[in-house]
């Protein structure tokens, strides 16, 4: 089996080439996809590959571009849709939320809508407040939608073909500070399974479920609080619909505390949701402190790059934030 050392958008690439390959129902669509190839450059040369009919440059309206997606899912293609920010799905509200995500159930298991969505997300490029929002957590609320986070390269590329392989729609959040992350990829074609976590780091002190660049975030915290003998165990949660609890409760039993670390904003995000889950099942009776969610601030993304980064958990947050809760601080 050959691996090389790929960033997380040449992953992306090398997933949607591989499933074009493999399937000529498989197209992309999206805003500057084409001869640009890609806001973030992760198309690429996909469009001289294999022409202007399944590398499609869409026109400015992302409600259409979903519209024409889900019709094209339903006809029997599998339409790859990339937002050029996730910030702009919420123009297509009605299309993934009312059709996309419903019309299997409407029509009683008569039809899937075999759409990828790929949406470049969160903060740490100078975006400011309408390109730099994490908004997974509002997706992963609606039944019939499928929502993933993978945070290394290895993984952006798995469960991108788990999703274009996958009968129903698929959200794909790619963080965008990760775009040029390395790490070591397969050349093949695999699959990680959407729906399982993975245990990033063990340890016996404290359990961290982070997602996205907070894991990277989570580790690099870990690293430091291991030089004074805190262990910390990092959860990459990878899938928020649905959600691995198993593994969660498992650490937890294990390790008696619980840190949730993420980027959306705090109130009513995806921490909330695993405190829930921990405290309705039998891991509760083992906590030993209060559960601790660390997640975005009250507030829209700054344009500042010092407000920008104050605005969501940094390293030293997560250090300080899991220090407290293991000393009994919290």
């Amino acid at each position: 089996m050959t691996v090389r050392e790929l960033t997380y958008a040449q992953a992306i690439q090398e997933a949607l080439a591989q499933a074009m390959d493999a399937d000529p129902d498989v197209f992309l669509m999206g805003e500057d996809i084409g001869v640009y190839g890609g806001a973030f450059q992760v198309t690429g040369d996909l469009v001289q590959r294999y022409g202007e009919e399944r590398v499609m440059d869409a026109p400015i309206s992302e409600l259409g571009q979903a519209g024409v997606a889900v019709g094209a899912a339903l006809a029997g293609c599998k339409p790859v849709l990339e937002f050029q920010f996730s910030d702009f799905a919420t123009l297509a509200m009605e299309q993934i939320v009312n059709q996309a995500a419903k019309l299997r159930f409407m029509l009683g298991g008569k039809v899937n809508v075999p759409l990828v969505m790929r949406l470049p997300a969160g903060s740490g490029t100078g975006a400011a407040a309408q390109h730099s929002q994490s908004l997974e957590a509002w997706f992963a609320h609606v039944p019939g939608l499928k929502v993933v986070q993978p945070s290394t390269p290895a993984d952006a590329k798995g469960m991108l073909l788990a999703a274009i392989d996958d009968p129903d729609p698929v959200m794909v959040f790619e963080h965008k500070l990760l775009y040029k992350m390395k790490g070591e990829v397969p050349e093949h074609p695999y699959r990680v399974p959407i729906g399982k976590a993975h245990v990033a780091r063990e340890g016996r002190h404290v359990t961290v479920v982070a997602t996205a660049i907070m894991v990277h975030r989570a580790l690099e915290a870990a690293d430091t609080l291991a030089t004074e003998g805190i262990e910390a165990e990092v959860i990459d949660l990878r899938s928020l619909r649905p959600i691995d609890t198993d593994t969660i409760v498992r650490s937890v039993q294990k390790t008696t505390r619980l840190a949730c670390v993420y980027e959306g904003v705090k109130s009513l995000g995806i921490g909330a949701e695993i405190s829930a889950r921990i405290a309705e099942s039998e891991a509760f009776d083992y906590l030993d402190a209060p559960i601790m969610r660390l997640g975005g601030a009250e507030a829209p993304i700054p344009y500042n790059p010092t407000l920008e980064k104050a605005a969501v958990p940094q390293v030293p947050d997560i250090v300080t934030g899991l220090r407290n809760l293991v000393s009994g601080r919290i």
